[in-house]
């Protein structure tokens, strides 16, 4: 079993938004689904699974500058910039933290809604820490 965690973070790597989708599942159902709860911001770093026209066309749309690497297979190259780009650890850095947590990092519920029940409280904790 299988599950991918989608999320997103503040610039000080603190959990904002959470969801959870099967492990086989594109990025793009988690991007979609996580695109209304987006805050505003100038940018949004992002990982070369969230490369689509059309989420990048949503977010001009709602005032955020995209910066996301293309896809390698991509026709077109992407701009984006690279030094940016670097700040993007900040949510690997969140992952990290919500790792430290046992119960998340070995995946010991099967049910995916226990599982996002439990990353929510982590996440709840890192958040005010």
């Amino acid at each position: 079993m299988n599950t991918e965690l989608h999320a997103i973070c503040d610039s000080l790597g603190r959990p904002l938004s959470l969801f959870v989708t099967a492990g086989q599942v594109s990025d793009y159902i988690g991007a979609r689904a996580l695109l209304s709860s987006v805050p505003n911001v100038d940018w949004l770093l992002g990982d070369r699974g969230y490369d689509a026209d059309w989420f990048r066309d949503a977010l001009k749309g709602k005032g955020i500058h995209p910066c996301i690497p293309g896809r390698k297979q991509r026709k077109t190259p992407v701009k984006y910039q690279r030094r940016r780009y670097k700040r993007r650890n900040r949510i690997e850095i969140m992952f990290g933290r919500l790792k430290d947590w046992r119960r998340v990092a070995t995946r010991y519920d099967r049910c995916p809604k226990v599982f996002l029940s439990a990353i929510a409280l982590a996440a709840t904790v890192i958040y005010w820490l």
